[in-house]
């Protein structure tokens, strides 16, 4: 497309002597954690259904491919065609029920055949273990629903969601020990063992960990919002109000919801 080559073309010049000086001093690991930043902008621009806002997002994803791919032009390591090629011929062989004569039934049998393909991959068949290739920087309900799924696959999982809420309240009277015990770090460990049940749970029932309390988090900035307005509208610092009063605001917002 005359379009992408267009913008290939423009990193290419700003990472040229003349162009810009921040753009040609950057490297693969000044800008990794923007790969990140930008994923998650695009996440909430799809929770929130802003379509505009989410075709700018997938523009600043898209950059961040074609910056990786230019710097390791000039560094003589690999050009954005091998990743477009190599993208390409990966599909392909992942999809051996689309592009060869495989016989795959349904979603579940294309799922266990393509982690059988990835295994044979270069690079893939030194890995010990099946949880070997889980990016460690993943959010911590991101990771623990990866590594739990991974698990999942060889037959190693709670049969069903009522035996995960068992599981969950006994992590649950463990950490209620804990706390009455006051050993901060068993009350971390507790409280991770509660959490890690918590995703298997949400796993279980078609849920996933990270939306769900990024929800969460949001419905509280927006019910917590209206205790601040009512406390400007009653002209008191939002600290002089006292619990109860913020409550009963937390409450009708709440309802009002």
């Amino acid at each position: 497309m005359k379009e992408f080559d267009r913008l290939v073309e423009i990193f290419e010049i700003l990472r040229a002597p003349g162009g810009c000086p921040w753009d040609a001093e950057q490297t693969h690991k000044s800008i990794a954690r923007c790969s990140i930043e930008e994923a998650y902008e695009l996440v909430d621009a799809i929770d929130n259904g802003n379509i505009g806002h989410m075709r700018e997002e997938l523009g600043d994803l898209l950059l961040q491919v074609v910056f990786h791919s230019t710097i390791a032009k000039d560094l003589g390591e690999f050009t954005i065609v091998d990743v477009i090629n190599d993208l390409a011929d990966k599909l392909i062989y992942r999809h051996p029920h689309v592009f060869a004569d495989a016989d795959l039934k349904d979603a579940k049998e294309v799922i266990k055949n393509w982690d059988r393909l990835k295994k044979k991959e270069e690079g893939k068949q030194e890995r010990k273990s099946i949880l070997d290739g889980i990016p460690e920087a993943l959010p911590a309900l991101l990771y623990a629903r990866k590594i739990q799924s991974a698990v999942s696959r060889v037959g190693f999982d709670w049969d069903n969601p009522q035996a995960v809420i068992g599981k969950i309240r006994e992590e649950a009277d463990e950490l209620l020990e804990a706390v009455k015990s006051g050993d901060g770090e068993e009350i971390e460990s507790e409280i991770g063992d509660l959490l890690f049940s918590i995703v298997n749970l949400a796993r279980h029932a078609g849920a996933d960990p990270e939306t769900a309390l990024r929800k969460t988090n949001r419905k509280f900035k927006e019910r917590f919002s209206k205790i601040e307005d009512e406390a400007k509208k009653r002209g008191i610092p939002l600290e002089d109000m006292s619990l109860a009063e913020m409550d009963e605001i937390w409450e009708s917002a709440k309802r009002k919801a």
